[in-house]
């Protein structure tokens, strides 16, 4: 049987994907890095809510931000749930 901790980590990331606009977030990262104004144009929502969603994606260790000289590139880091997503949105 497994560690109850273990559960708990996969509820959590679950529980951080099942926001549409995260779950949006991840799968645009995924199919491409891209930085905050990328995130921005394409959702067409504003700056301070996309950089909120993607604090909560990092906080929970599915995204990552690579320094481009001046801005940050965010990319899909967590290969459980890359599979997830492409599974959920039919890009297996």
């Amino acid at each position: 049987m497994k560690d109850l901790a273990e559960y708990k980590e996969k509820a959590d990331m679950l529980k951080a994907l099942a926001h549409p606009t995260r779950l949006c977030i991840v799968h645009g990262l995924i199919e491409n890095e891209c930085n905050v104004n990328g995130i921005i144009e394409c959702m067409q929502m504003p700056q301070s809510t996309v950089s909120q969603q993607l604090g909560v994606l990092r906080n929970y260790g599915i995204i990552e931000g690579r320094r481009k000289g001046t801005e940050i590139c965010y990319s899909v880091v967590n290969s459980q749930v890359r599979k997830l997503v492409n599974i959920l949105m039919d890009n297996e």
